[in-house]
């Protein structure tokens, strides 16, 4: 089928109404998290003082301290520790793991290796890897059901019954593979099932592209750590560089004392620029998270009615913001990464083209024409060139845009 640009407009509609069920349930999430945030400011005092930053080692940085404050009861967690300072989601995961693992503590992964970018800090030869400090590493896959991800349950009792587990390690979203989000109903019960057999392990949490899709977070669910890129869900698409680690006081202060030094932890930190993106961005995320989300689901629509393959795939609700869309030839992704670049704010007249990007293991393509560069709660999509070529679209700061995204890939890839 070959779409005109007046064809695709009447495709997309009639998607739309067949997304009004889900469009009304994501809807209603994002009014919950919207009230959630808002309590959180309001129960903090937040007042314009707030957003001035400092200098030198910014002790008593109020902006910084209240802000960690905020976050910490958005999330449901005891504490948090909210920074520029670090660099990006895989920063954050590093902090976190490398707060609570000691030599020869072992770290067991439950949902399948990590992200790509976190290979190097697990087991990486002489670069500082946790491997080098004497952290084993041991992984559990996931098993699927109707494309749905599942614990094995079974194999991880073996696992911490026969050696002792520092932490068990979960990634809500998917990475680059084939199947849905985990939910955080399926983190709770992951973490009664693993507190019942060894009360001292650890669950964490790799939390990128998962806040505000839910109503409720990891650490309301007993996660003892959780860790995410500001840049993503939970920045609301204005901030422009940093990440956080929130749970249980312990362990977070463990964590600070790994972003700075173990003599002052999170007691300095300066930020001249100030932080009034940072709170604004969290007050839009909800609204911001609801558009992304609402975009996945409009890809998903379009692209299953065509015939194609996709997660969503409309039988589960989504739990992370991203759309998998299975283009089965390394072509067909390279257009259609083009088209969603061309269809972008910033830099529309840019091809992207594979490269061999640090830290991932294939060549990989990423189409991202962001006001805040890769930030993935804008309207991105990437991919490694490798078969079955999926497609992982992300983000989407209004609505409008993805609409309008989805037709021009439709004009511009579907043959």
């Amino acid at each position: 089928m070959n779409f005109t640009k007046t064809t695709a407009r009447q495709f997309v509609r009639e998607c739309e109404q067949e997304l009004r069920n889900d469009f009304e349930r994501v809807d209603d999430i994002a009014l919950h998290n919207q009230e959630k945030v808002l309590k959180a400011f309001q129960n903090n005092g937040i007042q314009a003082r707030h957003m001035f930053g400092t200098t030198g080692y910014g002790y008593d940085d109020i902006g910084r301290d209240t802000l960690a404050r905020v976050f910490a009861e958005v999330l449901g967690a005891e504490s948090a520790l909210v920074s520029p300072h670090i660099v990006s989601g895989t920063h954050a995961l590093t902090l976190m793991l490398f707060g609570v693992l000691r030599p020869n503590d072992t770290l067991l992964a439950v949902s399948g290796m990590p992200y790509d970018t976190l290979c190097d800090v697990i087991s990486g030869e002489n670069k500082g890897s946790l491997a080098d400090y004497g952290v084993k590493f041991d992984v559990v896959e996931l098993n699927t059901v109707d494309k749905q991800p599942v614990f094995d349950f079974d194999e991880i009792e073996n696992r911490l019954k026969s050696q002792k587990i520092k932490a068990v390690f979960v990634a809500r979203s998917r990475g680059y593979c084939w199947r849905s989000a985990i939910s955080v109903e399926q983190i709770a019960e992951l973490v009664k099932f693993v507190k019942k057999i060894s009360p001292e392990t650890l669950v964490i949490v790799d939390n990128c592209y998962g806040e505000f899709v839910e109503k409720i977070e990891p650490n309301d669910v007993g996660a003892d750590l959780v860790a995410g890129s500001l840049i993503k869900n939970i920045g609301g698409g204005i901030v422009p560089t940093g990440g956080y680690v929130a749970g249980k006081e312990k362990w977070v202060e463990q964590v600070a004392f790994r972003l700075t030094s173990p003599s002052i932890g999170a007691e300095v930190g300066s930020f001249i620029g100030g932080y009034l993106q940072y709170f604004e961005g969290l007050f839009l995320a909800p609204s911001v998270v609801k558009n992304a989300v609402r975009s996945a689901l409009l890809f998903a629509k379009a692209y299953s009615k065509l015939g194609f393959e996709t997660l969503p795939d409309g039988k589960t609700p989504p739990y992370d913001i991203i759309c998998s869309l299975k283009l089965n030839s390394a072509e067909r992704l390279i257009d259609f990464c083009g088209a969603i670049q061309e269809i972008s704010p910033i830099d529309s007249n840019v091809v992207p083209m594979p490269w061999a990007m640090p830290g991932y293991q294939d060549e990989v393509i990423m189409a991202a024409g962001a006001f805040v560069q890769g930030a993935s709660i804008e309207l991105s999509a990437d991919s490694p060139i490798k078969e079955p070529y999926i497609a992982y679209i992300q983000g989407a700061l209004t609505y409008e845009h993805a609409l309008l995204a989805v037709e021009h890939t439709l004009v511009k890839t579907v043959k």
